[in-house]
This record gives structure tokens, sequence and C-alpha cells, in this order.
């Protein structure tokens, strides 16, 4: 199954958490922050959004950093997204 965002929206397949520390404590799950950094899966076209012309940034495949309270959580095919509005990525991860 596909998802396809409308408008602004951004759908996001959050990075896993760092399980060790980096002077290699290992950490219990429920010790593990979530993460804020996702994968972009798939961008919506954009278009008029209250008024307003929105032109979207971000691509798929991209890694960014959204907000840490942002956008709704979906379980599609047993994988986990979260759609975001484009507003709510915070970031664009480059290396």
């Amino acid at each position: 199954m596909k998802l396809a965002p409308l408008s602004d929206r951004v759908v996001l397949k959050q990075l896993e958490a760092e399980e060790t520390t980096k002077s290699g404590i290992i950490l219990a799950s429920s010790a593990q922050e979530k993460p804020q950094e996702a994968e972009v899966v798939a961008v919506g076209p954009g278009g008029i959004v209250d008024g307003k012309e929105v032109k979207m940034q971000v691509k798929k495949g991209q890694k960014v950093i959204y907000s840490k309270y942002a956008g709704t959580n979906v379980k599609l095919d047993d994988e986990e997204y979260i759609i975001v509005k484009q507003d709510d990525i915070l970031a664009i991860v480059e290396k």
C-alpha cells in the first residue's frame, strides 16, 4: 500500500533510536529517547494553503529533523509513519 499525502503534508519514517551512548553504555528501551530525525517517504503536491501558495522544499529520500510533538502517527502494513505539515520540518540533514 502507498501513502500519497495531500496539500503541504509530508510522510516521514522515523529513524531508529540509539541503543548505546557515545561512551558505549547500552540503554534500556525505556531510556531511549524518541529521535526527531526521520527520512522523507512521500511529499504532497503543495498548492494553496490558508490563502498562501506553498512550494514543497523537501524531497523523497532526504533526512530531516521535525518538531518534537508534530504530526500524526500512522501504522500501515506493519510499518509506522508520521504525517506532518511541511512547516513542522525544522531542518534538512546534509552529510
